[in-house]
């Protein structure tokens, strides 16, 4: 008989951290080796923790909404046949079993909605409809101020938005005691609960909480079901990969100033090459040929020609990045957005980058990207010709300068020169739209940069080999 220690794994260079969003095992539950035991969620991709042993979970060190970090221990699992369940199990199945007064459950309801209320210490704030800055949302993590009480600040900034000093400020208050902290609440709560009634301690309750506190508790308990304006409207809750890139997009348009420029592409060459040589590369390969790796082959070549493109801000500096890695915008099935990232994407030849658009196209799709597939990133590639668009304005991937546009591909009637002179023929084109943060990047960069890919696929080789 031995207690096996299930441990948040590593999951990439760049991911020290994930939130448990479901568990998919209970305590004294039979698990399986590689069978799955709970979900977990790093800030883009969502994945689940399998266990490496056979036996019966025993104990869940953390709950659903935790964030853990890797390395730490988050579940024990009894293994060898036997199971020793631990104390804390049996205090939780005496509990559950055991009939309790009715008073009792009314306080320890009391007790529970205050301190979620005034102790929840939310790991990030993207659920909040308010906009936090960054050393804001970091204050409040190390005050353990949680989101109810950072958005019931009064903000002095533009907008009314919660400043550093605003933050401090209220910290300061609730340690002076000038605002309760929820450690005083509860305490005083516990002090009445072993002679007073349930309407006493609700009293108390209300005495030593502050009003922006209680209020979000009532709220939370007769706050009323939106009703829909006429009966065939539909109200759904976003889940949390569309809240988190609400709040990306919303973040990113705050930050950046976002500035476009749109060129035209005669692709005529690039239709042709592939059309010609499509059903031997997949012969030859196993994969298939799109138009996106030869697209990502030609914005790398940019990037090299222009590096002023492949940066990023930080604050009042610009970090010049070292490796290419391309963000290519993927849709899901869900019709939520994920961007996977191409490493080095440089040093790819075009079969190279053929296999990994593809992998990682499919694994998005299948809900099989890990977490550091999608980190890294120093510029991305939307392809919204996919959907039929002739042309977008994408919202730039922060902390990147730039992202490009990849329009639909048509047959157009075009002006072609010739040496016996110039006549109107039929033409494979699209549209590039290059969107670019007017921060770092001007109009000249900007626009060079996404004629410099123009260029690249214009002068694309139809005797190419692949």
């Amino acid at each position: 008989m031995a207690r096996f220690e299930l441990k948040l794994p590593k999951m990439g260079e760049s991911v020290a951290e994930a939130t448990i969003t479901n568990w998919l095992k209970e305590v004294g539950d039979k698990i399986e080796a590689d069978e799955a035991v709970l979900e977990i969620a790093t800030d883009k991709v969502d994945s689940e923790v399998p266990s490496e042993v056979s036996g019966i979970l025993v104990e869940q060190l953390f709950g659903k909404d935790d964030l853990v970090q890797v390395g730490q221990t988050i579940a024990i699992i009894e293994t060898e046949g036997g199971v020793e369940i631990s104390s804390s199990f049996l205090v939780d199945k005496i509990v559950e079993e055991t009939p309790i007064p009715a008073e009792a459950v009314e306080i320890e309801k009391t007790i529970e909605a205050v301190k979620e209320t005034t102790a929840a210490t939310p790991e990030d704030f993207s659920g909040s409809d308010k906009f936090f800055s960054p050393l804001v949302k970091n204050i409040a993590k190390e005050e353990n101020v949680s989101i109810a009480e950072l958005e019931s600040i009064q903000g002095s900034g533009k907008d009314a938005r919660v400043t550093k000093e605003d933050i401090l400020k209220y910290v300061e208050d609730r340690k002076s005691g000038v605002i309760a902290t929820p450690e005083v609440v509860v305490e005083a709560v516990k002090e009445t609960t072993n002679e007073s009634k349930p309407e006493t301690i609700k009293e108390t309750v209300k005495e030593n909480t502050p009003q922006k506190a209680i209020e979000p508790v009532a709220q939370k308990s007769h706050q009323a079901v939106p009703v829909s304006v006429n009966g065939g409207d539909e109200i759904i809750e976003m889940d949390r990969m569309r809240k988190l890139i609400s709040g990306y997009m919303v973040a990113s348009v705050q930050t950046s100033a976002h500035v476009q420029s749109f060129i035209e592409v005669d692709v005529t060459n690039i239709v042709k090459w592939r059309e010609k040589v499509k059903t031997a590369f997949e012969k030859r390969e196993g994969e298939k040929l799109t138009f996106t790796p030869i697209m990502m082959e030609a914005v790398a070549k940019a990037l090299k020609d222009f590096p002023g493109m492949n940066i990023s801000v930080d604050g009042d500096y610009i970090i010049k990045k070292k490796n290419i890695n391309l963000g290519m915008a993927a849709a899901l099935p869900n019709g939520n957005l994920i961007v996977p990232v191409i490493k080095n994407a440089d040093q790819l030849n075009l079969v190279g980058m053929a296999k990994a658009v593809n992998d990682l196209g499919n694994r998005a799709k299948a809900g099989k990207l890990k977490p550091d597939d999608t980190q890294g990133g120093t510029y991305t590639v939307t392809n919204v010709g996919t959907f039929g668009s002739v042309f977008g304005t994408p919202i730039i991937n922060q902390p990147q300068v730039g992202i490009l546009a990849l329009g639909a591909i048509r047959k157009v009637p075009a002006v072609i020169e010739t040496p016996e002179g110039d006549f109107i023929g039929i033409r494979q084109k699209m549209f590039l739209s290059h969107s670019y943060d007017h921060r770092v990047v001007d109009g000249a960069l900007g626009g060079s940069f996404v004629k410099r890919v123009a260029e690249y696929l214009e002068a694309f080789d139809i005797d190419r080999d692949f």
